[in-house]
């Protein structure tokens, strides 16, 4: 389904009890909606799933310009209002665990929890130069010269041996991703910096992180922790930047015990 919010078309998927809390389900950068596949079935039984593709991602609009972090989490709050959802639990991963805390702090009265996964609440500015040359390489190459690269960040090299053909689709994800909407998010992601404001929130928190994750390692989502007062944080085995697919049972299992005592 698509839905017209602030200018841009979203694309959306709503599903499960209609009556039910809802849960948004926020993905990656260079992902899809499709991310959250292995968290689906276990989802639906119980909540109202409602899954999207960010701006500039998979079916949704990439207008060619820079996004911000704050433009992204009103995607969401638009979305909502269009489709009269009047406050969810929040679960994101890496790019979209940043959306969730930004959502949380600009309307926290429409957010009743977090469940962030793998993701930070800063970028360090040392690090800008790497999010530039990222930019600079999908505009001028394309995506293709981007994806195993980041493939090797998100899932373990076990992993994808191991199960080619998640690996083949979601490398497929990063391919069809528009330079121009990663390149946009990009810009977003390399200003973020929440550090000073998270002691505001209040919202019940999981923090989820891969052990080995190498691109938001365990050491940044400590600091998210530290930083709001009512969370806790779980690390799970072996398990690289995707976490709620390498490490898919333990996750859904974490998350729904999360979600019930909400």
């Amino acid at each position: 389904m698509e839905i017209e919010v602030g200018g841009i078309r979203i694309k959306y998927e709503l599903s499960g009890p209609e009556s039910a809390p809802v849960v948004v389900c926020s993905h990656c950068l260079a992902g899809s909606m499709a991310i959250w596949d292995p968290q689906m079935d276990a989802l639906r039984k119980k909540y109202r799933v409602l899954r999207y593709d960010l701006r500039g991602h998979g079916g949704s609009s990439a207008p060619d310009e820079a996004y911000t972090m704050e433009m992204l989490a009103a995607d969401v709050a638009g979305l909502m209002d269009e489709l009269g959802i009047e406050d969810v639990h929040f679960m994101g991963i890496s790019m979209g665990g940043m959306i969730g805390q930004v959502l949380a702090l600009m309307v926290p009265e429409r957010v009743s929890s977090l469940i962030l996964a793998d993701t930070t609440c800063m970028i360090p500015e040392n690090m800008r130069p790497i999010w530039d040359e990222r930019i600079a390489t999908a505009r001028e190459k394309g995506m293709a010269a981007l994806a195993d690269d980041t493939l090797e960040r998100w899932l373990s090299p076990q992993f994808r041996e191991n199960n080619p053909e998640i690996t083949r689709k979601i490398k497929d994800i990063i391919l069809t991703t528009p330079p121009a909407g990663f390149a946009g998010c990009c810009q977003a992601i390399s200003n973020f910096d929440v550090r000073d404001d998270l002691s505001r929130l209040s919202t019940p928190t999981l923090i989820m992180v891969g052990e080995n994750d190498p691109g938001t390692p365990v050491e940044a989502a400590r600091q998210v922790q530290e930083a709001i007062q009512n969370s806790v944080m779980l690390e799970l085995p072996g398990a690289y930047h995707l976490s709620n697919i390498e490490a898919a049972e333990q996750f859904n299992e974490n998350m729904l015990a999360f979600l019930s005592r909400q």
